[in-house]
């Protein structure tokens, strides 16, 4: 992965200041920067929410009901 060296920054600012001008730069940071703190807090949400997901116990199935078998002899057979 390649990294930006004080070069790279320092042109790339200069080429933003052409562009927009230097009474723009100040809110094109400001937006810039309100994004990536709005992006972080939806990461962080969505990371907390999957870690309540996991932490939180599943429900234990219920067992079915048991049949009670009576036992009293049914009259009639081979009678």
């Amino acid at each position: 992965m390649a990294f930006l060296g004080w070069p790279e920054i320092v042109g790339i600012l200069l080429v933003l200041l052409l562009l927009f001008g230097a009474k723009k730069l100040p809110e094109l940071a400001r937006g810039l920067g309100k994004g990536i703190n709005e992006f972080k807090r939806a990461s962080r949400d969505v990371q907390d929410e999957l870690q309540r997901a996991v932490e939180e116990e599943p429900p234990r199935p219920t067992p079915p009901p048991t049949q009670a078998r009576s036992t009293e002899p049914t009259s009639g057979v081979n009678s």
